[in-house]
């Protein structure tokens, strides 16, 4: 499950705007707020979820689910390596 964080985490890696991503998924910017909001992307569609998850992966985030690694903590967000 896609978090608020990993979000937030992503745009501040690809150093994208609200604005920027509402944009890149053709989502309004007062959905990509509530969705980083307290109440996070649960409290959005499914295809909301899955549009915001796409256009981040597509501009080349990566995200990590919760215990991955052992004993590390949650959830989290990297920038694949350039391909070539």
């Amino acid at each position: 499950m896609l978090t608020a964080e990993q979000i937030r985490a992503a745009r501040a890696l690809l150093d994208w705007s609200q604005p920027k991503l509402a944009e890149a998924t053709k989502l309004s910017v007062p959905t990509i707020k509530r969705m980083e909001g307290p109440k996070g992307p649960g409290a959005s569609t499914a295809a909301n979820v899955e549009a915001v998850r796409r256009a981040l992966e597509v501009a080349g985030v990566e995200f990590i689910p919760s215990g991955l690694y052992q004993g590390e903590g949650g959830g989290g967000v990297r920038l694949k390596e350039p391909q070539g």
